[in-house]
């Protein structure tokens, strides 16, 4: 019984970063952003989006909160190492996207409001 309650659980939150991470991406390619990746994992960390714009490439976190301070706190210190070293392997992986700009942004999934894209959310 505890084992299919952690299990719904797990598929629920799976969902929600799913529709999260879709709703994200909708987003930013109506501002022209084309999204060139979507959740890049490696054994070092996870990149939910990256998009590309011109010369910049965004590494984007996606984060459901109920308010938009919610979502920058849990991009915390340690989230951010994480996210710069599966960045780095991205970038190593591809070198004509390494001589581009790279910024770090988040994208809050906040109830009942259009994503709000939060760009530079930290420097890595």
């Amino acid at each position: 019984m505890v084992v299919e309650t952690s299990i719904r659980r797990r598929r629920a939150a799976y969902r929600k970063g799913y529709r999260g991470e879709w709703l994200a991406a909708l987003a930013l390619m109506l501002k022209g952003y084309r999204i060139v990746a979507r959740r890049f994992r490696t054994p070092l960390g996870e990149i939910d989006l990256i998009a590309k714009r011109g010369n910049l490439v965004a590494i984007v976190e996606v984060k459901a909160r109920p308010t938009l301070e919610e979502a920058m706190e849990a991009v915390s210190p340690f989230a951010q190492r994480r996210i710069d070293a599966a960045a780095d392997l991205w970038l190593a992986r591809r070198p004509d996207y390494a001589r581009l700009s790279l910024r770090y942004d988040l994208v809050a999934i906040l109830p009942g409001r259009w994503p709000v894209h939060v760009k530079n959310i930290y420097s890595a």
